[in-house]
């Protein structure tokens, strides 16, 4: 399932095992094991944390995006 204009982790159901570490750490719930393989059942709910992708023991799941922060803007002298 996924939300139009959503980027959500992609999980390749050929590498899962199923062993549900993904769902234990998943801060928001939006992991959950179904038909033995870890399943994105609220995408809406994925707050784009890395611990889904950082603690898979197979490198099944992966986050297609990357969020980066501008750095501040710097004040032009005299202001």
């Amino acid at each position: 399932m996924s939300v139009p204009g959503h980027v959500t982790p992609i999980i390749d159901p050929r590498r899962c095992v199923g062993c549900g570490i993904c769902v234990a750490v998943c801060p928001s719930q939006a992991l959950a094991l179904r038909a033995g393989r870890a399943t994105l059942v609220r995408p809406e709910d994925c707050t784009f944390c890395p611990r889904c992708e950082a603690n898979c023991p197979r490198e099944a799941i992966g986050r297609p995006f990357q969020i980066s922060f501008a750095p501040p803007a710097r004040r032009a002298p005299g202001q």
